[in-house]
């Protein structure tokens, strides 16, 4: 399959998602969904934003995180490959994107919506700590 045609492919496994694109980079491409880089595609891989709540998912299917070479050293970043099986199932891709998005959006220090023990209320600040949850227009 041609650079091309896999990103064709990818675009529509994942056309459920709002305002996706893809945009060149890295010889390659960045998923984006709205203002939240969430994915690469690159060599014919796709790989997703991770952290330490979803990576297992990914090393369970026995896949490797996105490397690089910078001044002869062997560079690392949060993204792993996506297993194929997700990738061949439309759903499942766009849930696992869905965990990519949000952890870019937290990344990113968009707007968060944290919850006060005292009443219960939503407090509207930037944090990334644990207790966050992205702001959902339901909630406000």
């Amino acid at each position: 399959m041609t650079e091309d045609t896999f990103k064709e492919f990818v675009l529509d496994q994942l056309r459920a998602l709002p305002d996706l694109r893809a945009r060149a980079m890295f010889g390659g491409h960045g998923l984006y969904s709205g203002a939240n880089f969430f994915g690469l595609l690159i060599e014919g891989q796709l790989y997703f934003k991770v952290d330490e709540n979803n990576r297992a998912g990914y090393t369970e299917h026995g896949m490797k995180p996105f490397t690089y070479r910078k001044a002869n050293k062997v560079m690392t970043m949060n993204y792993f490959e996506v297993p194929p099986d997700i990738l061949e199932d439309s759903e499942r891709a766009v849930a696992w994107a869905n965990q990519s998005i949000r952890l870019a959006a937290i990344a990113a220090g968009q707007k968060q919506v944290t919850f006060k023990k005292k009443n219960n209320q939503p407090s509207k600040h930037h944090s990334t700590n644990t207790t966050t949850r992205p702001t959902d227009a339901s909630l406000l």
